[in-house]
């Protein structure tokens, strides 16, 4: 009696909020193709491209300056006296310390870099998925980890034309253009 009472009971919980599902519209956004794709993407990585392609050239050229000394050292090693042998070796092994700091600290400001711009590129991004959503009036977007969507739900190409609208009205070649702020007031809970 009491568990038919539950089941009742839930019942018609659900046939009273079965209308308010049937009004929601929802949809699913990839965020990382977003992230991958976007006009604001590509200006990320060709900002640090640029910003980081000439530090990246000169630590190769020293790695091959070092690649240059150590060959001459084994090819000239058998006649050089030994005090000339250990020192050259003992300049070589700094210089390769030197470099591998060298390259330790490139790689670790490349990452500071790279992470404070994903995570501007991540807020421009959300603030354009829910520009677009309220636009058009969607209740709930959801963004990855979906097991199973329909095509018809994914608004993944829709949000990227107004990305390239966005980026083409910032103006082409700008590092900003992917982090223009739209005005738009949040809804409570975002």
């Amino acid at each position: 009696m009491v568990k038919s009472w539950m089941w009742g009971s839930a019942a018609a919980l659900l046939l009273t909020t079965a209308p308010a599902w049937a009004d929601l519209k929802i949809a699913y956004v990839n965020f990382q193709q977003l992230a991958a794709e976007s006009p604001q993407a590509k200006v990320l990585q060709d900002t640090i491209k640029a910003e980081f392609g000439p530090r990246q050239r000169e630590l190769q050229s020293q790695a091959q300056l070092l690649k240059t000394r150590e060959e001459n050292l084994q090819k000239n090693a058998a006649t050089m006296t030994d005090d000339q042998r250990s020192r050259e070796e003992k300049n070589l092994r700094d210089s390769e310390r030197e470099f591998q700091l060298k390259q330790q600290s490139a790689q670790e400001d490349f990452n500071a870099r790279k992470n404070e711009e994903l995570s501007r590129l991540q807020r421009t991004l959300i603030e354009e998925v829910r520009t677009y959503a309220r636009a058009q009036g969607y209740d709930l977007v959801i963004a990855d980890s979906v097991i199973y969507s329909t095509s018809a739900l994914d608004i993944t190409p829709q949000v990227l034309k107004q990305l390239e609208t966005l980026a083409a009205k910032a103006g082409s070649g700008s590092a900003d253009a992917g982090t223009t702020k739209t005005a738009s007031k949040p809804t409570p809970g975002h």
